[in-house]
Formats: structure tokens, sequence, C-alpha cells
């Protein structure tokens, strides 16, 4: 496990106060109707979706709020949406007095989380994010692909299950989610016979995923190459508190190496689990999922259970991070 920096400590390890980590979810947390009743509730939220139909020239925001469900689905519908909808809820919480330490995205949740640190600029972030998932789309149609979730082995059990089916095909690891979740990813035959053997080696479960192609694996090479080339030219600052990345589950912040990460992150593994055992190294005490969704918490509870997690989607949830925030005193850090 990745140990903390020294700037990490200075930014975490203050005893006695709090400590915020933000969670913000990926791709397959998006749900028809998420964000309608928040713009009802919020200004902050509801000029972030004015904002985001104004960026983009359509109303994503129908397709969030009312769907239908197959268009949102899209992948260059779905991942702008739970981006967008990450945000709305993020600057809520600004506006009440949030103050993080530190911050991870999984996968796309990784641009909510460079965001909220005022990395990226919402209107430069938000073209990006669905270009990713055209980019990723189009792969996926390029060279198809598959992946699926494998639960209760081990993360070295399923590499070395990957390294024992190679002889069909393509198939990683892709999401190192939790001690006994791994979601595997690469060619269509090598999954599958992947997810073969990984019953017979006492898998509890292993499944494929409706995905339109193998995410974070090599198949996505075309994908990384283009969206490497568009991140050259958009306009990256300084994260304002540390965000750690997937691909390295270490902590970011200068502009390059933000850039670097972006690039490699759609074809490397995201690495959730050491990300969190950072987190929780670095000293934070609470965590706050920011989007739509409760599968961070799940996860993150598969890795610690006793660790504090809220999560912030529609407004009764907001409300009581909100409160949390004002009993324990946002702005310690």
């Amino acid at each position: 496990m990745n140990r903390p920096t020294d700037r990490a400590d200075e930014t975490c390890r203050e005893e006695g106060l709090l400590q915020i980590g933000l969670l913000f979810p990926g791709q397959g947390s998006q749900h028809v109707g998420m964000g309608g009743e928040l713009c009802q509730e919020y200004p902050a939220a509801r000029h972030t979706y004015e904002e985001a139909d104004s960026i983009l020239g359509f109303p994503l925001s129908e397709v969030s709020f009312r769907g239908p469900e197959e268009v949102l689905r899209e992948t260059r519908n779905t991942q702008p949406a739970i981006f967008v909808h990450s945000v709305a809820v993020f600057r809520v919480l600004s506006e009440a007095g949030l103050r993080p330490s530190l911050a991870a995205g999984h996968s796309l949740g990784e641009y909510s989380a460079l965001t909220a640190a005022g990395a990226l600029d919402f209107a430069d972030a938000l073209p990006l994010v669905r270009k990713r998932g055209e980019l990723m789309y189009e792969a996926g149609v390029k060279r198809p692909g598959t992946m699926a979730a494998v639960l209760g082995l081990s993360s070295e059990e399923v590499e070395t299950l990957c390294r024992d089916v190679a002889e069909v095909g393509v198939v990683q690891p892709a999401n190192l989610n939790s001690p006994n979740q791994t979601v595997i990813s690469g060619e269509v035959a090598a999954v599958e016979r992947a997810v073969q053997t990984a019953s017979e080696r006492g898998a509890k479960r292993a499944i494929r995923l409706p995905v339109s192609g193998a995410f974070h694996s090599p198949l996505m090479q075309p994908a990384s190459e283009e969206l490497s080339a568009i991140l050259a030219g958009v306009n990256i600052r300084p994260a304002s508190f540390p965000v750690v990345a997937n691909f390295s589950a270490a902590p970011v912040q200068g502009p390059e190496e933000i850039r670097r990460n972006l690039a490699e992150q759609v074809l490397g593994a995201v690495r959730w689990q050491e990300s969190m055992q950072y987190m929780l190294a670095s000293g934070v005490n609470h965590f706050i999922e920011v989007g739509p969704g409760n599968v961070l918490k799940g996860l993150l509870r598969g890795i610690d259970r006793g660790v504090n997690v809220l999560c912030a989607a529609a407004p009764p949830e907001v409300e009581d991070v909100i409160a949390f925030l004002e009993r324990e005193g946002a702005d310690a850090r």
C-alpha cells in the first residue's frame, strides 16, 4: 500500500479534527429521475443543470430527470449525467460549508473529484466527459470486449485466474474494488472462460456485466490515445486538495500528473481498494459519497466495516449531510 506523502500528512493528520474524504461514483450508478428533486430544492443544483444544458447544446437535464432509460444508458449520456449530478450535489454541500481533505472518484468519478478540487473547470470537464464516453464506446465497437464481476476471490486469486486463461485472449483485472470483489475486462471469449473458471475455483459469484466494451483494459488503447491528445489542450490547474488517482492509488495535485493519470486511466485498473486504504491511512475519519447511488459506500464497508460513510444524492440525504456538517464543524481541516 502507498504511504501518505508529507503533504497528505499535513492535510489530514491534525489530531482531533474532522477529516472528510469525498467519494464520487462512476458509470452504473445512474437512474432516471436523478437530480430532479435536487433542482427543485437547491438553486445551486438547478443552475448546474442549466449550465450543463447550455454547454452541451441539448437538454441533458431532461434525459436525467425523465429518461427514457435506454437513452440515459447510452455511454455518451450516462457519463455526463452522473458527472453533472455529482457536481450539483458538491456545489450544494460547498455552500453549506463542506471543506474536504481528500477525494477519489471511481473511473468516471475521477473527473467529478478533479472538478470539485478545482483542477478542471466545469465548462471544460463536461464536454471532456461526454467525449470520453463516446471514445470508450467507439473503442468497444472497433475491438469488442466485455467485463465481469468476480465475488468471493481475492484480487491475487483473480490475477492468477486471468493469467491462467490468457491463451484464450486478453483479460485482466479492471476494478480492484474490495477484498472480495474484482471486476475483470477483456476479449469476450477470455472473459467468458475466466467466469467459468472462477466458479470452478470457488467464487461466490462470477457474472458478465452489461457494458459496451472492455473498459480499463488494453482494448481501450484507441480511446486512450485520442483522449490523451484532447487532454493536451485542456486547461488543468493545481488541485486545491489532493485527489487519489485510480491509476496510481496515490494523491495527485499537479496539472501534468493529473493529465497523465487521466489518459492512463482508461487502460489501467481502477485500484479502488488501495485508494481507500490510502485515504484511511491519511487520517480521513468521515466519508461522503457525492452523487447517485451508494455503491462506493458498500465497497468501502467491505474494506473497513467500522468506517463512517454518508451518501448525498436526493434532498433528504443532502439535508442529513448538511446537518452533519453543521454539527461537526465543516471547516475543520
